[in-house]
């Protein structure tokens, strides 16, 4: 099998040809040295990217993606091994002097990394960091270098260049953080861009506006772009050609239609297949085309005019029969495991920095056995309540009942807290800081209900193995710590760990958002099969609504510290009727280039019906 990666017809554009590509990578290999042997990372890979053209590069965690666009610009450690050829703008570079690297990572290559807040450096400000790379690169004055940094972080869509300029880090949101460092990664004119997970960690509504963002730089700047990424939506709304990695060999390459529509090799076939999407969890198993068709006819509506009072008075008549079955069919399942009435939380106030209200009026509840999908965007407001759920932020106004028990005026430290605390369980987005690095996940697992008093000695070590069957884990696994899982092990561990006193209700964080879409699959997979043989309650926080189509009974979407709507899941996703619900569905993107193409389209049509 050839590893060329040429256009889907099999034959190379005559014009890309003569004018040349920016990038060739020709038998590339990537070896690490661990205890004294070469493990290979990248096996013979060759690839070209022209002016103007995205490359996606897409596979599972350890397929060699990201080390062998690492090894292009010599940023690997110092027990890898680099052998092949690359070739920028006709000149190799592989075997160049630091110096000499230092000077093209600068002048002709950038890196936009997936976590801005690692990549930018917390003590400066953005302004100052992008001046010193313009300086560092360029012979210029700090006023004429502070004036292009401006015009950067204009050309990124900040919305206040000035403001943007003066802050720190922290002190961004994270989508701004992203613009700034590519702001920053543009300050030179790159001719070739290396995006390294750009979106990864953005909410959908980030995540378009960062693909739009890339897609018009591209156009405006004519750079090449290496898309590094897992997430099949991205690819099939900025990708001109996919190669796709598996165990270090590219397996399959081609343009981007060819690979969403024919895909050859089974592994791309079963990647494909573990993309969640929106519709797989409609009943008669709808798809993508029909929420993009509830999407459209709501938007004619609102631009024909049509009064949003009258639409929604038309909606409450056909959609009331329906409601009170699913009232009915609630009740049936007993008394709330989680109930909130009319709650606002806040967060305290710190020495000079005021309250801050992050939650207002917010009423919803959860039954057992049932799944409620918690979305919107960062600082919307879902983790608040999350953590408010497993008493760890007080409430400052309302009822906030966990497992019959009003919480609301509880101390942290009192005893009643800590019973009701024994009945939740909560998985947390990221398993490797939740999980103690200097034990055994088999302690990891056990030790709630050895400090509850569960269990101990021989009774303890049974109920860790059966927890570690219950995750599909090796129970040989128990001796091992948490740096020798991959991603989704760890994961698994954090489910475990939540499980292990029988919770009545499970406080699931973004579980899944830093994993692969495969091993997510596999997580979700588990994570639906426990809940349905455990029968606890799920406040399931996330901000991919793919992920809450299959997994929630019923759906409850926030903004700016307010639910806004709430209700089944096929009233949520299929028939949206609330503006901001409907531009949350408009942004996620889908996995196919052709749908994805409608779905931007529409999605610019409802952000001009919101102006």
């Amino acid at each position: 099998m050839t590893h060329d990666i040429i256009d889907g017809n099999g034959s190379n554009d005559p014009t890309e040809s003569a004018r040349g590509p920016v990038l060739e990578v020709r038998n590339l290999s990537v070896d690490f040295g661990v205890e004294k042997e070469w493990v290979p990372a990248a096996i013979d890979l060759s690839y070209y990217v022209n002016a103007g053209e995205v490359l996606a590069i897409v596979g599972e965690s350890g397929s060699g993606k990201s080390a062998s666009s690492m090894a292009l610009l010599g940023l690997l450690p110092s027990n890898s091994r680099v052998t092949g050829e690359v070739i920028l703008n006709g000149r190799s570079i592989l075997n160049l002097s630091p110096g000499k690297m230092r000077e093209v990572r600068g002048n002709d290559v950038a890196v936009i990394f997936q976590e801005p807040m690692t990549a930018l450096n917390p003590v400066y400000t953005v302004g100052f960091q992008i001046v010193e790379t313009l300086r560092l690169h360029n012979a210029i004055s700090p006023d004429e270098a502070r004036e292009r940094a401006l015009k950067l972080l204009d050309m990124v869509e900040l919305p206040d260049p000035e403001k943007a300029f003066r802050s720190y880090p922290h002190q961004l949101s994270g989508g701004q953080r992203q613009r700034a460092m590519i702001a920053q990664s543009l300050s030179c004119d790159p001719k070739l861009l290396i995006a390294d997970e750009p979106t990864t960690a953005l909410d959908v509504t980030v995540q378009a506006e960062i693909l739009d963002l890339m897609r018009n730089l591209r156009n405006k700047l004519d750079s090449a772009i290496v898309l590094i990424t897992h997430d099949m939506g991205v690819v099939a709304d900025l990708a001109d050609r996919i190669a796709v990695m598996r165990q270090g060999v590219i397996v399959e390459s081609g343009t981007a239609e060819k690979i969403f529509s024919r895909p050859e090799h089974p592994y791309t076939q079963d990647l494909l297949a573990a993309v969640p999407h929106l519709g797989q969890g409609a009943e008669g198993g709808g798809d993508d085309v029909d929420i993009t068709a509830a999407l459209a006819a709501a938007t004619k509506s609102e631009l024909a005019g049509v009064d949003a009072e009258e639409l929604q008075r038309r909606e409450r008549v056909v959609l009331q029969g329906l409601e009170k079955e699913v009232q009915a069919e609630r009740e049936s399942r007993g008394e709330a495991v989680l109930d909130l009435v009319n709650v606002a939380i806040e967060y305290p106030k710190q020495g000079r920095v005021p309250a801050f209200r992050a939650v207002e009026n917010a009423t919803l509840s959860i039954r057992p056995g049932e799944v409620m999908g918690l979305v919107g965007e960062s600082g919307s407001g879902k983790t608040t309540i999350g953590r408010a759920a497993v008493g760890l932020l007080p409430v400052a106004e309302g009822a906030l009942k966990v497992v019959g028990t009003d919480i609301s005026g509880l101390k942290p430290t009192s005893r009643e807290l800590g019973a009701v605390r024994r009945s939740v369980g909560m998985v947390f987005q990221d398993p490797s800081s939740s999980l103690n690095p200097r034990l055994p996940i088999g302690e990891s697992i056990g030790e709630p209900m050895f400090l509850a008093g569960e269990a101990k000695g021989s009774a303890l070590q049974k109920r860790i193995e059966t927890l570690l069957d219950q995750v599909e884990l090796p129970r040989a696994y128990r001796n091992r710590y948490p740096h020798e899982l991959s991603g989704g092990q760890k994961q698994r561990v954090g489910i475990a760990r939540a499980l292990s006193l029988k919770p009545k209700l499970m406080v699931a964080d973004e579980p899944t958002s830093a994993l692969d879409v495969s091993v997510q699959a596999k997580v979700l997979e588990l994570f639906q099969n426990l809940q349905k043989e455990m029968g606890f309650a799920c406040l399931f926080v996330t901000h991919d609504l793919a992920v809450v189509d299959v997994l929630a009974d019923h759906i409850c979407v926030m903004r700016r510290g307010r639910i806004v709507e709430q209700g089944t899941r096929d009233q949520i996703l299929r028939n949206p009727q609330d503006p901001y619900t409907q531009r949350l569905l408009a942004a996620v993107p889908l996995p196919d280039p052709e749908k994805q193409r409608e779905r931007r389209e529409l999605r610019a049509q409802l952000l001009a019906a919101a102006e």
